[in-house]
């Protein structure tokens, strides 16, 4: 099987959408992704991913039940596909090893 590899928002947004799951729709997303990671996105970048991801089967998506508070407009919500959950795995493991290759005073910052 042809491995796909995804960037590092696209693997962001990934995790995120695991992390809501059932609940990740675009402005949650966002919303999680400024909060958790202190970096500004918007809804824009983050649906043209979830759509990208949609279409390399890493998610699907579905229409959720209408809401008041979104004018009668139904969410459309995100779950991790198998295809996904694998990619995330595939990828902490790939981290995990090659943190594992650091040497330890790598890191270290001189003259702080």
């Amino acid at each position: 099987m042809r491995r796909t590899y995804l960037g590092e928002f696209e693997e962001i947004v990934l995790l995120m959408v695991a992390i809501l799951d059932g609940q990740a729709y675009g402005v949650t997303v966002s919303q999680e992704i400024e909060q958790h990671t202190g970096r500004l996105v918007t809804f824009g970048t983050v649906h043209n991913t979830l759509i990208r991801l949609e279409e390399k089967g890493f998610v699907t998506s579905d229409l959720g039940g209408a809401t008041a508070e979104r004018g009668g407009r139904r969410k459309r919500l995100f779950s991790v596909t198998a295809l996904g959950s694998r990619a995330l795995q595939d990828i902490q493991q790939v981290r995990s090893q090659l943190w594992q290759l650091m040497p330890p005073n790598e890191l270290k910052v001189s003259g702080l």
